[in-house]
């Protein structure tokens, strides 16, 4: 049973995540300050936070920071009022592993944790993903294509993160907006696209297959 700490000052988010993470067999524990929730966090007695930035004492930010810098792998989902590019890349930046942003679905909520969960207990000791001549080293963030050093922005260090995770798998538009995005774009948005088209252009253009009608899948 997979025990989820949530760090939520707001108590009617907090009890509203706490009974739908129960419902679905975790066991959880409520933390409504960052000072408590940086404390729970290292015990190593959980698998997994859901964070709010907005906490009391040491906020969001600052609890994220001393976690990486203590070398605690436990994964973050960040769930947050904040919405803004800026917040969102210093977050992932910062060692979060998913951002969402309030209001939000239940359902997104769990299909989060239980990826994440999944991952780390799949891969907890991979640090460098590969496919073919690529490589994404997950603690510098950078990558390597041919030989080459290439520096990647935030959100392309996701998608490419995503695509390694997968390859050979065709991700849909969808799939992809909602592990890379974590809400909704119009549907007519081609985001995903400039941002594929951006990734080849930096590791090859033969690195990414566009499978016609379904999506983009790592050759």
């Amino acid at each position: 049973m997979n025990r989820i700490l949530i760090a939520e000052d707001e108590e009617r988010i907090a009890s509203f995540v706490q009974k739908g993470l129960r419902a679905n067999g975790f066991t959880t524990t409520v933390a409504a300050d960052g000072d408590t929730a940086l404390d729970y966090a290292v015990t190593g007695g959980f698998d997994l936070m859901v964070l709010d930035i907005g906490l009391p004492g040491r906020d969001g930010f600052t609890v994220l920071r001393e976690l990486r810098e203590a070398r605690v792998t436990l994964p973050v989902v960040v769930l947050t009022a904040r919405d803004s590019v800026r917040d969102t890349v210093a977050g992932l930046e910062g060692g979060a592993d998913d951002w969402m942003t309030k209001p939000f679905r239940f359902e997104e909520l769990l299909a989060r944790v239980r990826l994440r969960l999944r991952t780390a207990a799949r891969v907890p000791e991979v640090t460098v993903l590969r496919s073919g001549d690529i490589g994404l080293d997950l603690r510098t963030r950078r990558a390597r294509a041919g030989g080459r050093t290439v520096d990647l922005t935030a959100r392309e260090f996701v998608l490419l993160e995503l695509f390694l995770r997968h390859p050979g798998q065709v991700l849909s538009r969808e799939q992809i907006l909602s592990h890379v995005w974590g809400y909704d774009f119009d549907p007519g948005s081609n985001i995903v696209d400039v941002y594929v088209r951006a990734l080849r252009k930096k590791l090859g253009a033969e690195c990414l297959e566009t499978v016609r009608g379904m999506g983009y899948r790592m050759r």
